[in-house]
C-alpha cells in the first residue's frame, strides 16, 4: 500500500499538476466576450405624403424640372451631394508614399470596361446624375442631381441604356415611358433597390463586377446573408443604409478599386465589437484576421460573376463577316495565366471578348491595412513579364502599426481577384483609354468599327495622353474586397480549413508560420526529442526515488 501511495505522489501527481497548469492558461472561454453593442435600427416611413404637395401636381416634361421642384424645398440638399464621390465620380485621397491624388471612376483606368472618359454617354447609366455626355459636363448644376434615382419607392424608376437604340435617352436619362410625375408623388428613404439599381448590375449585368452584391440580396435568406436576409426565421432585412451611415449625403464605405485611404470605413466593430466570441481563441484570431475572412467562406452565391475579361480576344467576325454576339462557348474549364479555372461559363462577344464567370467562388487572401496603391493614368508600366496589379492593397504580416497610426492593423482579408487582358501602349508603355461605346460607325469607338487601332487612338486623344499608333495587351489584376454575402456562424469557416496540410485556404499567404499548414523537420524533431526526454526524465526520477526508498528500508 505505501509503494502505490509513493506512485501516485511521485508519478501521477506530477502529470496532474502539469495537465492542470495547461488547462488553466489555455482553456477557451473569454469572459470578457461582449457579441454586439446596444444598436436599435428602425426602418420609420417618411411622414410626409409627397402625393399631396401642390407643386407635385403637374406633368413633369424633363427630370431636370422634378429636381428644381425637390430643391425648392430640400433646400441645401443639392449642395451638399454636389460634393459627393457620388456625384463627382473622384475625390482628394491619399496615397501613401506618393501623396495626393484625384481619385475616381473619372481619373482610373479597372479591367471591366476600362474606363469612363469617352465612355460617359454608356457609363453615365450609374451616374447620380442627367446629361453627363463628356468631360465638358457641368458638375456645378444642381438641376442636373438625379434625386429620384436614389429616393423612389414605386420601383418603376430605371436609367435608360443608349446602347438599345438609337431612340433611347442617352446620359443618365430615365428610361423611356418612365411616370416621372408619379415617382415624384412616391419618393421617400432609400431602400435596397435603389442603391443595387447600380450597385448590383454595374459592369454589364447582374453581380458582374464586385462578385457579392447581385440581386439575390433583395429576398434572401439568412444563408444567404445574416444581414440582408428578408425571408426566414430571425432575419434581420437590414438596409444599405443601416450600415452605410450618411449625413449630410456622404455615405461611409469605401471602394478600393477607386479609393485609397482608410478614412470614411464601415467596419464590423461598429455593431459587435472586437471580442464576439464566447471563445478566446477565436478573438485573438481577430487581432491579425478580418470578420469577412471566415464568415465569407464564398461569394457569387446566387448569380455568375466575372473573373475573367480577355479584351485581346474582341473584334472577331463570323464567318459571314458579321459581328458575334452573346454567344456561349462550350466547356466549363478555362486556363488562364498558368492556372485552370473549373466550374465556370464561357462567353463571347465581337464588342467585348472573351468572359469567364464564375458561381459559389472560394475567395483568395491578402495582408490589408486600410489603404491602396493605384495605377494612374500618366503611370509608366514598369513590366510586362507579369500582370499589373491596378490596385495593389497594403498591408504585411510584419506590419506595425503604433498608436495615433491614422492606419490600422494589417488583417488578413478575403478579396475578389478580377484578371483581365486589356491594351496599352508598348511605345510609351502606357495603359490605354479605348473609346469603347457609340453606335456610330466611323467614331472610333469599339463597339460601332470593331477597329481596335481607331479606338485606342480616339480613346487616349480624348484624355490627351500621347498614343504611339502601336497597341498589344497586358494581363492586369484587381483587388475586390469581399464584405457582402456574410454566412452565419453555422457556416463560417473552421480552424482545419487553414490550419492544414495539404489545401489550406491560406497557402499562398506566406512569409509567416501557421501551425497545421507549416512544418519545420528540425522543431518538430526537436519537440518529439523534447517530450521524449522530459518524459524519461520523469520515469528515471521516479524509478530512483523508489529504489532509494527500498535502500533505507
Amino acid at each position: 500500500m505505501k509503494k502505490f501511495i509513493e506512485f501516485i505522489f511521485i508519478i501521477i501527481v506530477p502529470w496532474i499538476i502539469i495537465l492542470w497548469i495547461v488547462f488553466t492558461f489555455t482553456r477557451d472561454k473569454d469572459r470578457n466576450y461582449y457579441p454586439t453593442k446596444d444598436i436599435v435600427i428602425k426602418h420609420d416611413t417618411v411622414p410626409v405624403d409627397h402625393s399631396k404637395f401642390a407643386v407635385l401636381q403637374k406633368k413633369f416634361e424633363t427630370p431636370q424640372d422634378v429636381t428644381k421642384t425637390c430643391l425648392t424645398c430640400h433646400n441645401g440638399r443639392g449642395k451638399e451631394f454636389i460634393r459627393t464621390p457620388h456625384w463627382l465620380w473622384k475625390q482628394k485621397d491619399t496615397i501613401p508614399g506618393r501623396g495626393i491624388f484625384d481619385l475616381g471612376k473619372r481619373d482610373l483606368l479597372n479591367d471591366f470596361c476600362i474606363g469612363v472618359n469617352s465612355n460617359e454617354n454608356l457609363c453615365s447609366m450609374c451616374h447620380a446624375g442627367y446629361g453627363y455626355s463628356n468631360k465638358n459636363f457641368d458638375f456645378h448644376n444642381q438641376n442636373n442631381i438625379d434625386c429620384l434615382v436614389c429616393h423612389d419607392n414605386t420601383g418603376t424608376y430605371h436609367k435608360s441604356n443608349p446602347c438599345l437604340g438609337s431612340n433611347n435617352p442617352k446620359a443618365g436619362l430615365p428610361a423611356l415611358g418612365t411616370n416621372l410625375t408619379n415617382v415624384a408623388q412616391h419618393v421617400g428613404e432609400t431602400h435596397k433597390n435603389n442603391c443595387g439599381s447600380c450597385h448590383f448590375t454595374g459592369g454589364g449585368g447582374n453581380n458582374v463586377k464586385h462578385g457579392d452584391l447581385e440581386l439575390g440580396l433583395l429576398q434572401c435568406t439568412r444563408d444567404f446573408d445574416v444581414h440582408m436576409a428578408s425571408k426566414g426565421e430571425n432575419a434581420k432585412n437590414l438596409r444599405c443604409e443601416d450600415c452605410h451611415k450618411t449625413e449630410n449625403h456622404n455615405i461611409t464605405g469605401h471602394l478600393y478599386s477607386v479609393a485609397s485611404s482608410a478614412n470614411n470605413r464601415v467596419t464590423c466593430e461598429e455593431c459587435h465589437t472586437d471580442r464576439p466570441h464566447k471563445s478566446k481563441l477565436l478573438n485573438n484570431h481577430f487581432k491579425i484576421i478580418a470578420c469577412q475572412t471566415c464568415h465569407i467562406p464564398v461569394y457569387a452565391k446566387g448569380f455568375h460573376t466575372k473573373i475573367i475579361w480577355d479584351w485581346s480576344t474582341a473584334t472577331k467576325m463570323d464567318k459571314n463577316g458579321k459581328p458575334i454576339f452573346d454567344k456561349d462557348l462550350p466547356g466549363n474549364t478555362y486556363a488562364y495565366d498558368g492556372k485552370t479555372y473549373h466550374n465556370v461559363q464561357l462567353q463571347y462577344d465581337s464588342r467585348h471578348g472573351t468572359a469567364v464567370f464564375q458561381k459559389d467562388v472560394k475567395p483568395e487572401y491578402v495582408w490589408f491595412n486600410g489603404t491602396a496603391n493605384h495605377h494612374l493614368l500618366h503611370d509608366k508600366i514598369a513590366d510586362t513579364t507579369h500582370p499589373l496589379i491596378l490596385n495593389p492593397l497594403f498591408g504585411s504580416y510584419h506590419d506595425n502599426v503604433e498608436p495615433g497610426d491614422p492606419r490600422h492593423p494589417s488583417k488578413i482579408w478575403p478579396v475578389k481577384v478580377m484578371r483581365g487582358k486589356q491594351p496599352y501602349d508598348p511605345v510609351n508603355m502606357l495603359l490605354i483609354q479605348p473609346k469603347l461605346a457609340s453606335r456610330i460607325k466611323g467614331s472610333g469607338a469599339l463597339w460601332a468599327d470593331y477597329n481596335w487601332e481607331a479606338s485606342c487612338e480616339t480613346g487616349m486623344k480624348y484624355i490627351g495622353l500621347p498614343y504611339s499608333g502601336h497597341y498589344a495587351f497586358l494581363k492586369t489584376e484587381s483587388m475586390w474586397l469581399l464584405n457582402h454575402e456574410v454566412s452565419p456562424s453555422g457556416k463560417a469557416l473552421q480552424c482545419a480549413d487553414c490550419h492544414n496540410t495539404n489545401n489550406s485556404r491560406l497557402k499562398n499567404l506566406t512569409g509567416f508560420y501557421l501551425p497545421g499548414r507549416d512544418h519545420s523537420s528540425v522543431l518538430d524533431i526537436s519537440g518529439v526529442i523534447f517530450i521524449i526526454l522530459i518524459l524519461l526524465g520523469v520515469i528515471i526520477h521516479g524509478t530512483l526515488r523508489i529504489v532509494s526508498n527500498k535502500k533505507n528500508h
